[in-house]
């Protein structure tokens, strides 16, 4: 591992030194997008800060008449990925005189493609955007079916389309990631050799994490004490090494997935396990928050209401040792929050009453867990602690609401119902748009309406991320780390699998290998015996 530690440090200081020598601004701006598909870029984060900071101000000022599709559109997104804001006027060179883009446009497939890439990062009110994802959709998906193309760009073409960068994963995309498409650059060999070695490292750092969390999940004991519970740690470490990938906070991700696995069993307590005169004194316990609360809970309830207090102790314990401030009373009234969204969700159930569409989902964002999941993420990160930040944080801000928001629609469209959830006992949001239709309300079909929704949370997202709030960098990228992860833990198919989310299991831990044994994707569960023998215990 030293040898390999070491031609590692080499490599990156070689590709340092391209970065630095680049004169071409749109070969810069190539080999940007180049590092951060191959989920390289935390490696030269000054650098690419530098570079990102000398291009906007060179676009500013800047004619832009001489500069293709391809330039200018790349330039906008990476420079809006990094929080720069970069108005959609830049792209009215392309528009002809009635407003629309060019049809010459249409033969530009690289253009196309980097357009398309770029109407993801819309905000709310940003028509040209709206109007170039339209124009490079239809286009885009008539050069697919073409034969002309040479299969390389068709299948780039066809992943664009698929999987634009902005709302995916870049690692579970990485290995798919063509370089020969840009050229024969002197920084494509040496960037590729990095990605491979870079992968293994990470892939073994990821291993050790998820034992790690496997083995204290085991000794926490509530999967053998709360019998109807999902029993899924591969399933909650996927949630934090997807909000936080960068390998300096392996520490923190096992911590996240700490709270993320009791969403889950507080979930299934209401769902499946507890009648609602249970639940209803769980609830009050958890809003309480005292040992005495807790004497009338049948005892599978005390047991988890103990984990509860544990975990919670113990997070705060180190946000505080760490950071010097004391979450406790943020983090206990979000759990208060949390149980309470659960209990409306279980007396809608229990009375057959579907709610109003928009009061069911404002409470189905917090029922998410998404708000309580990212104050226990805000406080490990330690990044703006202050009093200000906090209320805003306790505040459910938008940043986090659109973020839930996207998460609970993608759920309520699934088609697949957990197993162990015996049928889905919470409703869905098309549930209650169906009901308001029925009783005179305009005609959309729900998927649509829910698409739609999902949409414009998006944008509202996008927004977010640009304006100057509480939140640092980190945070954010976390907030959107997760909305682009929620396709893939709910994309169910007609054999209520998750064929796309195993495929990004094989390519976190296991590269282009396969599993040797399948994983069973309705729990996504992980048996001690497979977890012994497939990671290892040391890199």
């Amino acid at each position: 591992m030293d040898e390999i530690r070491i031609k590692h440090t080499e490599k990156c200081e070689e590709i340092g030194r391209f970065l630095g020598e680049l004169d071409d601004p749109l070969e810069c701006m190539i080999m940007v997008d180049a590092l951060q598909r191959l989920c390289i870029d935390y490696h030269f984060e000054d650098k690419i800060t530098t570079l990102l900071n000398n291009h906007y101000g060179r676009l500013k000022s800047t004619d832009h008449h001489n500069l293709g599709l391809h330039d200018i559109a790349l330039h906008f997104r990476l420079l809006r990925q990094a929080d720069y804001f970069v108005p959609t006027e830049i792209f009215d060179i392309f528009k002809d005189k009635e407003g629309q883009f060019k049809k010459e446009l249409s033969e530009d497939i690289r253009g196309l493609m980097s357009l398309y890439e770029a109407s993801h990062l819309g905000m709310e009110g940003e028509d040209t955007l709206e109007q170039a994802h339209y124009f490079t959709h239809k286009h885009l998906g008539d050069a697919k079916m073409s034969t002309t193309l040479q299969p390389e760009l068709a299948r780039a073409v066809s992943d664009t389309l698929e999987y634009p960068y902005h709302k995916n994963l870049a690692r579970f995309k990485a290995k798919h990631y063509d370089l020969s498409l840009h050229g024969t650059y002197g920084w494509v060999s040496p960037v590729k050799e990095l990605a491979r070695m870079d992968f293994n490292m990470v892939r073994s750092l990821c291993q050790q994490e998820l034992l790690q969390f496997f083995r204290w999940w085991r000794e926490l004991g509530l999967s053998q004490e709360l019998k109807f519970a999902r029993d899924q740690p591969l399933k909650w470490y996927l949630w934090s090494i997807t909000a936080l990938p960068d390998p300096k906070y392996s520490q923190l991700r096992t911590e996240l997935t700490k709270p993320i696995s009791l969403v889950y069993i507080i979930d299934d307590i209401f769902d499946v396990g507890g009648t609602l005169e249970e639940l209803t004194l769980f609830t009050t316990a958890v809003n309480r928050w005292e040992t005495t609360s807790i004497e009338e809970l049948p005892e599978y309830m005390k047991i988890c209401f103990k984990a509860l207090d544990d975990i919670t102790n113990e997070i705060s314990d180190k946000v505080l040792e760490e950071h010097g401030w004391n979450p406790i009373g943020t983090l206990r009234k979000a759990w208060g929050s949390l149980c309470d969204a659960f209990l409306i969700e279980a007396k809608w159930f229990a009375s057959k009453l579907v709610p109003k569409s928009k009061e069911y989902l404002e409470n189905g964002v917090i029922s998410s867990g998404v708000p309580l999941v990212l104050a226990h993420l805000f406080f490990l990160l330690g990044q703006g602690l202050n009093k200000e930040c906090v209320y805003y944080v306790e505040g459910n801000p938008a940043l986090i609401s659109c973020t839930a928001t996207i998460l609970r629609l993608w759920d309520d469209l699934g088609s697949a119902k957990d197993e162990k959830q015996g049928g889905g006992h919470d409703g869905s949001y098309i549930e209650c748009y169906m009901k308001e239709q029925e009783e005179g309300g305009s005609f959309q079909s729900p998927q649509d309406q829910v698409f739609c929704m999902i949409s414009d949370s998006w944008k509202k997202l996008n927004r977010e991320c640009l304006s100057k709030n509480h939140f640092s960098p980190t945070f954010k990228r976390a907030s959107l780390n997760i909305a682009r992860i929620v396709p893939l833990i709910y994309s169910y198919n007609d054999n209520q699998s998750l064929p796309t989310l195993v495929e990004y299991i094989n390519s976190l831990l296991y590269g282009s290998e396969i599993l040797q044994e399948p994983l069973p994707c309705s729990e996504m569960g992980v048996h001690p015996i497979w977890i012994e023998r497939h990671l290892p215990l040391e890199i």
